[in-house]
C-alpha cells in the first residue's frame, strides 16, 4: 500500500467530489485545501516577518522562499488539525487558538518540478501569529524546509510594490546532520518567492503589521 498522502478534492464551487492521492491531485489540477501560517516578531518598533525556503525535494516550487509554515489538509482534516504543521515543520508549539485568521485565498499555479508537470489549485485559509521565538530555537523538518529567514515588514512591502529591488534577510539553515542550525544570509527578490500575485504577499504583510499594532493605519 502506498504511503502517499490523500486529499479531499472539490469542484470549482468547492463542493466535495471525493478524495485523491497527492500525485493525482497535482497532475490533474484538482481543487484542494491548504493551511497557511505566517509568523512575525515585533522588534524595535517594527515587525520582522519570518519565511522559509522550501526544500529542494518538494514536488512543487522547490528551493523557493515561502510562507513560514504551510501544508495541505489530508483527507478528513480540518484547519485546526492542519496546525500540526507548525510543530512538524519548524518545531514551535503554537496552539491553533493563538492564530488569527487573516483571509481566504484561491490560487492556480502551474509548473514543472524535477521534470514532472503539475497544476496546483488550492483554496487556502491564511493565519498569522506573533512570536518572539529566536531563530536558533526553530527545529526544521529538513524534508520540507531548507531554511528559515526574517526581514522587516516595511522592506518586504517595498519589495513587492517594486520600490525596492532586493533586500538581505538573515536566517538559519540546517548544519551537519540536519539538526543544529547555522547562520545564513540571503539576497531576496520577489521572483525567489513561490509565484503568487503580489497582492497576496502585500495583504499578508500589512495584516501582520495591524496584528502587531492594531491602531496602525
Amino acid at each position: 500500500m502506498s504511503d502517499e498522502e490523500w486529499f479531499d478534492i472539490f469542484d470549482e464551487a468547492m463542493r466535495p467530489i471525493g478524495t485523491a492521492a497527492r500525485s493525482e491531485v497535482h497532475a490533474r489540477g484538482h481543487w484542494h485545501r491548504s493551511f497557511h501560517c505566517w509568523l512575525a516578531r515585533p522588534a524595535d518598533g517594527g515587525l520582522m516577518v519570518r519565511f522559509q525556503r522550501r526544500a529542494s525535494g518538494k514536488d512543487t516550487f522547490p528551493d523557493c522562499f515561502d510562507i513560514t509554515v504551510a501544508g495541505h489538509l489530508a483527507a478528513g482534516e480540518t484547519h485546526r488539525d492542519a496546525a500540526r504543521e507548525i510543530r512538524e515543520e519548524i518545531g514551535l508549539d503554537i496552539p491553533f487558538e493563538k492564530l488569527t485568521f487573516l483571509f481566504e485565498h484561491r490560487s492556480v499555479r502551474e509548473g514543472i518540478a524535477r521534470g514532472v508537470p503539475f497544476i496546483d489549485r488550492e483554496i487556502s485559509r491564511v493565519y498569522g501569529a506573533l512570536s518572539d521565538a529566536p531563530l536558533d530555537s526553530f527545529r526544521l523538518q529538513i524534508e520540507e524546509t531548507a531554511g528559515i529567514y526574517e526581514a522587516d515588514a516595511d522592506s518586504l512591502i517595498a519589495l513587492f510594490e517594486g520600490r525596492l529591488p532586493e533586500l538581505t534577510a538573515e536566517g538559519r539553515v540546517p548544519g551537519a546532520g540536519g539538526r543544529e542550525l547555522r547562520p545564513a544570509v540571503e539576497r531576496v527578490t520577489p521572483d525567489l518567492f513561490v509565484p503568487r500575485e503580489p497582492s497576496y504577499y502585500l495583504d499578508v504583510f500589512r495584516r501582520l503589521q495591524r496584528l502587531s499594532a492594531p491602531d496602525r493605519s
